[in-house]
Parts: structure tokens; sequence; C-alpha cells
């Protein structure tokens, strides 16, 4: 729904289902009762999520008709997708392997033109489309120094690729579109800082080379198509677990031109880690309980010296958990964003409203997307169904917002 900060919506990644027709049908049975609740009167959105396979099927003429003529008949429209994960992201074990394929891989820069074709079909007229997308790879597939700056070379190459075809169908058809980056622990681009470096000291160094002679264009024209294509993915969870001031990073983003298309509003896991053994053993008990096998739900702990450990998984962090230097953990673990207390646990929910605020006061994007991907795989205790839960979490922030 268009709300004076934007666009909201949440992300249908939420749903199991890797074909078309399973994507469709999760749609069909939770999206027309969700609206009745959170937009009865206006036009909603929809955050669209289709796995390589789904974008595939949907490309076909009939079937993207068919989605099409739905969106009409319930009021709705597709502002945003996520192009993060490329194949099943339920029911398997996904780890890291949700970055794979990666940008270094023509699959990746395949399925991310397909899913642009069919965004570029859907978006409503005179609206502005983003798709977000994995932070270049998985840092740790790369051992070397070496190995990581050729492979981050080689997927910058494929975003500019991508930059070049969203500028070529502005020209043809006036339709703005942008691939939305989003840092996350473990990526090859993981904060804000390293962020803004890979985007000034090799993205638009490499884009003038590439696209001056591509396109027919000046250096300076290269570089306003790279920053009006190529923006960041917002994810709130992801820079709330590396302790980052997030009025920092807006503001040098902003400083420097490089835009935000994307807020993905979701919330990760916390606790104190306090000085007696006993009370860091409940804490971490408390944390085990989210210990399962579908996600890597990496650790961010923080030193009395403000220095940060970073744990690739959480069972790391367990077995790390009487570290006598850590005073803080922050897990990632997409928690529901209207539960701050979690018993034992909190959630970073204080980070999301502080980011909502800084939105109402200066817009610095047009698109807002909940994305609570983990119903599933959460504790008991935290389980509802999926329907119910966006509608709350869709509230929640509609009333921050509002």
């Amino acid at each position: 729904m268009k709300l004076e900060s934007g666009h909201l919506s949440y992300c249908t990644n939420i749903h199991s289902g890797e074909s078309w027709k399973d994507h469709f049908e999760a749609i069909k049975n939770n999206f027309p009762g969700i609206k009745k609740q959170v937009s009865p009167d206006l036009a909603m959105g929809i955050g669209l999520r289709l796995s390589n396979s789904a974008s595939t099927e949907l490309l076909h003429p009939d079937e993207i008709q068919g989605f099409k003529t739905w969106l009409n008949d319930n009021d709705a429209y597709v502002f945003t997708m996520n192009g993060f994960p490329y194949g099943d992201f339920h029911h398997a074990i996904v780890k890291d392997q949700v970055h794979a394929p990666d940008w270094t891989s023509e699959a990746r820069l395949e399925y991310t033109v397909r899913l642009f074709k069919i965004l570029a079909e859907l978006l409503p007229e005179g609206m502005e489309g983003g798709i977000s997308t994995s932070p270049l790879s998985y840092r740790h597939w790369f051992p070397t120094k070496e190995l990581s700056e050729e492979a981050k070379k080689t997927a910058t190459k494929n975003i500019i690729l991508v930059a070049e075809e969203l500028f070529r169908l502005k020209i043809s058809s006036g339709i703005r579109m942008h691939l939305d980056i989003e840092p996350e622990p473990d990526g090859m681009l993981e904060t804000g800082a390293e962020f803004i470096a890979w985007y000034e000291n090799m993205l638009i160094p490499m884009a003038k080379l590439i696209l001056t002679d591509s396109l027919k264009i000046s250096d300076l024209e290269a570089e306003e198509c790279i920053k009006e294509h190529i923006c960041l993915c917002y994810d709130v969870c992801h820079f709330a677990i590396g302790y980052e001031q997030h009025s920092e990073i807006l503001e040098q983003l902003d400083k420097k031109g490089i835009r935000i298309g994307k807020i993905q509003i979701s919330a990760a896991l916390k606790a104190d880690m306090p000085e007696d053994a006993n009370s860091r053993v409940s804490i971490a008990e408390a944390f085990s309980k989210y210990n399962e096998s579908t996600y890597l739900h990496q650790v961010v702990a923080r030193n009395i010296d403000s220095s940060l450990i970073r744990y690739r998984d959480l069972p790391e962090a367990l077995n790390d958990s009487l570290n006598p230097m850590v005073k803080e953990w922050r897990a990632h673990f997409h928690v529901p964003v209207f539960a701050e207390d979690l018993g034992l646990l909190r959630s970073t929910q204080l980070d999301i409203v502080e980011i909502l605020n800084i939105q109402k006061s200066k817009l610095f994007t047009d698109h807002l997307e909940v994305e609570t991907y983990t119903w599933e795989v959460l504790p008991d205790s935290l389980k509802m169904p999926i329907d119910q839960s966006i509608i709350r979490e869709l509230k929640w922030v509609k009333d921050i917002l509002e």
C-alpha cells in the first residue's frame, strides 16, 4: 500500500514452493485476506520472490498475462522483488548455498536479468521498480585475498552488465528500475563501510571503463548510470547484527550520492552476556532453541573493548558462550518484527523503529518490505498462522509510519 513514507508490503519468500504454480497458489491463498485486514481501501503492493525455475515459467506470455489479470482483479501490484535466493529456500538445507550461484556466474546474471524482464511487465506505469540481490558472494568460499579480489572483480563486471541492461530498457521504454545489493553477515560485502568502499573503489571505476565503450557515454554519464541503477538494499536486521550506526551510514550514503533502493524491515536476536557464568549458560540455552539446520545464523559478539568477534554459525558461538571478554551477542535470525521481548533474549526491534523514524523525517527510499521468512523454523512459542503473522507485522510497521 502507498503510505506517505513509501510503498509498504511483505516479501513472499515467506511462502514455500519453487514452481510458479506453487508461488501463485500461496499468493492467492494468503494475499487477499491480508489485504482485507491491512489495506482494504487502497491498492496493495506485493514484494515478489521467484525462484529461478518459477521465473522461467512466469515469463511465458500466458502465465504473466494471467498474473497481471489477477493483480488487477485483486487491487494489487508488484513494485519490488527479492532476487537473492535462486533455488529452494524452504524444506532444504540452505545455509551458505543461499548465495549460489553467486555473482561470478552467468547463471546469476541471467536469472537477475530475467527477473527484471518480469518486473518491467508487472510494474504499474510511472512507478520505479527494484530487485534485491546477494552481496556478490559468500566470503568464506574464497580463502585467500587474491581469490577474493578476483571473484569480486568478476562479480562486479556482471553487476555492471545488469546496469547496462537497465539503462537500455529505460531509454527504450521509460521504465526505471534498480538492482539493490544486500550486505549481510559473511557476505563478500558485509557492512555499510564495505559496500561504500566497493561502490566507490571498484564498481564506479570499472563501470567507467565498460559503459563508456558499450553505451558510448562519458565517464560522468557512466557514473550517473550506476548511481541510478545500482543501489543498496538496507536490511535492518543485517546492519543491526554488525552494531552499525544507522544515522551515520545513511548520512555517508547521502553525501556520496549512493541511493537506497529498499528497506527490508527485519529484526535479529540479541542479548547482553552477563559476567555470571550461570546466567551466561541460561542465555546460551535460550539461543540454542534457535539452532536449526535450514539457514545460517551467524553471531556477532561485541567485546568489552567494543571489538567484534564474528562466528559463522550459531553452534560456533554456543561453544564460546563463556568467553569473559564478550558483553553482547547478536544473531542472524529473522524474528517477528512486532516482538521485542523474547524471554531471556530480545530482538533488535528498536533498530527498526530508528530507521522508520528517519525515513519519516527524510524519505530516502520509496520501497518498504517486511522480510521475516523464518516462520517455519521458529520456536513453537512464536508460531502462528502465516497470514495472521504477516497481518500483525504489517500493522505494527504501519502504526509506526503513521
